[in-house]
């Protein structure tokens, strides 16, 4: 058998990763897995534009699905995935599906939505794919697989979650349903469950002449499924799948109940062959009539209907499933104006950063806290947490004659409160003043990423008469070292590997050969450092460090102590009241 055990899925639901833009069908896979009773969205990532994330509703909430340029992306954020969701075109269907496959090769099986493959293409997938690796692949051309209860790979059963609801999809039943048609096989699934039947699985293989999964072998499939007591099949004019059922039938290896339907009968009304909608649909010789396959399924035993009024008809004489009528309501749904990741509130209080607020308290370690709130989620690491406490903590201020603190101290005097005192110090910040943390974390990513020589690096720079971040001091030098930065370079010693550290030090020795204070200095210690802690440390991707860099996370490092210092030295000024700043005439000259 060519396909995944559907027990085997029932068991397993599995996790789906989608490729392409169909936020409709990927809304019901969401809405089918709430229905199901699912902890969490069978979809756990998409391949597709330029977002970070996408919001679905999940139930009457909302959840966000991740987002990916690449499958290669997707692979590092998420480790493994069992089924791809193909939603591209057919130009690209058959290398993302091959891509995938070679990027999670453990994976059960994909879903191909798009027709028109190239049938050399589609050939390839069934025979390299199918047969040789046992993967599950349904289509090219048709809707996918539902197995209620477990899995709904594509918009196989609808995608409104009222039908899913009406149609009973959250529950396993008895009852197969089998279809050529990606648009047949859900007025199938509706005529079962209106006859108060539900189904084992649905399939459909898709209308092209040659899918990955052949009716054969969903006729096998369900024939192995002990869920599974008969099987309802919407077959076409064209091709020969229907007499390897009959061979099937007369060898004993297809023994369940089957009720179906060959469409096309028109075509034998006109003189020459005529193509209809799908791929396949074309009766090339008296065999692939829909007369013909009618009457050979019936000399089996087949129940074939000759009309869709009879095909109701022999479904509702089914053996009936005890079905449960659905409850769930998602009518009061309402997007949310924008989305917030950093905390809540609920009746029994405040959650910041995946804790309640008393479970912050009673750990009582702000720098924790402030470490969770910059990278959005609990820090895997202690040494992250304790080099942004240190750094904190010898930058807290720098005396009231830099120009963020005289701001401060000059509207403090000026009459001004603490909001109004503090905003005219950080307004100051700047890439001359305090800002040039982030400044130096690009120097030392590019750099690194780049596989700079550093003596090259500096040569660039200096043709283009551009400073370099995170080098200089005004007051510290070679023979004149600043304190704080031997405290930081201690942590190089925690690192199993730091070559943003190290690049960094190779810019210094060649900068300090010109000039003694073109030392690296604090700024650029802390940029070099937090980078190799969030790569070694927090696992942080190069992509994600780079997003970093431009969200000005590293300048945070700065801004968040030295707010501290400023409101220090408002209440300072408070305190000593010395009333209105003015400078005297000496120190201004007039032109």
């Amino acid at each position: 058998m060519l396909m995944r055990n559907i027990a085997d899925i029932r068991n397993d639901k599995g996790t789906i990763l989608a490729v392409g833009a169909y936020r409709p069908g990927y809304q019901a896979v969401l809405d089918f897995d709430v229905l199901c009773g699912r902890d969490s969205p069978s979809i756990v990532g998409i391949v597709a534009g330029g977002k970070r994330f996408e919001k679905f509703f999940w139930g009457n909430k909302e959840v966000l699905i991740p987002c990916f340029k690449t499958l290669s992306d997707a692979k590092e954020a998420l480790g493994e995935v069992d089924w791809l969701l193909n939603i591209t075109s057919a130009r690209r269907a058959y290398q993302v599906t091959c891509d995938f496959f070679e990027m999670f090769p453990d994976a059960y099986g994909a879903h191909i939505f798009a027709e028109d493959i190239p049938e050399i293409q589609a050939i390839d997938l069934y025979n390299h794919l199918s047969v040789k690796k046992d993967k599950t692949i349904i289509g090219p051309a048709g809707v996918g697989l539902i197995v209620p209860g477990s899995l709904k790979l594509g918009v196989v059963g609808g995608v409104d979650w009222r039908q899913l609801q009406d149609n009973h999809l959250n529950q396993a039943g008895s009852v197969a349903v089998l279809s050529a048609s990606g648009g047949m096989i859900n007025e199938l699934i509706t005529m079962v469950a209106s006859s108060q039947n539900l189904l084992s699985f649905a399939l459909c293989f898709g209308g092209d002449r040659f899918p990955a999964t052949t009716p054969k072998d969903a006729f096998l499939a369900a024939e192995y499924d002990p869920q599974t007591s008969s099987i309802v099949y919407y077959g076409e004019l064209g091709g020969e799948d229907e007499y390897e059922v009959v061979d099937l039938i007369k060898k004993g290896k297809l023994t369940k109940p089957i009720v179906a339907y060959i469409s096309g009968v028109i075509g034998e009304s006109f003189e020459a062959p005529v193509q209809f909608g799908h791929a396949k649909a074309l009766a090339n010789s008296q065999d692939e009539t829909a007369t013909a396959k009618r009457r050979a399924l019936k000399g089996v035993g087949v129940k074939v209907a000759e009309s869709i009024k009879e095909l109701k008809q022999l479904i509702t004489v089914l053996p009936k499933d005890n079905v449960a009528e659905g409850e769930d309501d998602f009518t009061g749904r309402s997007e949310s104006l924008f989305t917030s990741t950093v905390s809540s509130e609920s009746p029994d209080g405040y959650r910041f950063i995946g804790k309640s607020l008393q479970e912050w308290s009673r750990e009582g370690d702000i720098a924790a806290q402030i470490t969770a709130a910059l990278l959005g989620r609990t820090p895997k690491s202690e040494t992250t947490v304790d080099f942004i406490r240190t750094v904190f903590l010898l930058s807290v201020d720098h005396g009231p004659q830099v120009s963020g603190a005289l701001n401060t101290i000059i509207t403090a005097r000026a009459g001004k409160g603490v909001v109004d005192s503090l905003a005219a110090g950080l307004l100051t910040v700047g890439p001359r003043f305090g800002g040039a943390v982030s400044d130096a974390a690009r120097e030392w990513f590019d750099g690194v990423q780049q596989e700079a020589v550093p003596s090259e690096f500096v040569e660039t720079r200096a043709r283009a008469k551009k400073l370099i971040g995170g080098i200089g001091h005004k007051k510290y030098r070679l023979d004149l070292p600043d304190p704080r930065t031997a405290i930081l370079a201690t942590y190089a010693e925690r690192l199993s590997l730091h070559l943003y550290y190290d690049f960094a030090k190779c810019i210094e020795d060649i900068t300090t050969q010109k000039k003694g204070n073109l030392i690296l200095n604090v700024d650029g210690h802390i940029a070099a450092l937090m980078l190799d802690i969030l790569t070694h440390e927090e696992q942080i991707s190069v992509d994600e460090l780079d997003r970093l860099i431009d969200a000005d996370f590293f300048n945070t490092l700065f801004v968040i102590p030295r707010t501290v210092g400023f409101i220090a030295h408002y209440l300072d000024q408070k305190r000593l009241d010395e009333g209105l700043f003015r400078l005297p005439d000496d120190d201004v000259l007039l032109m």
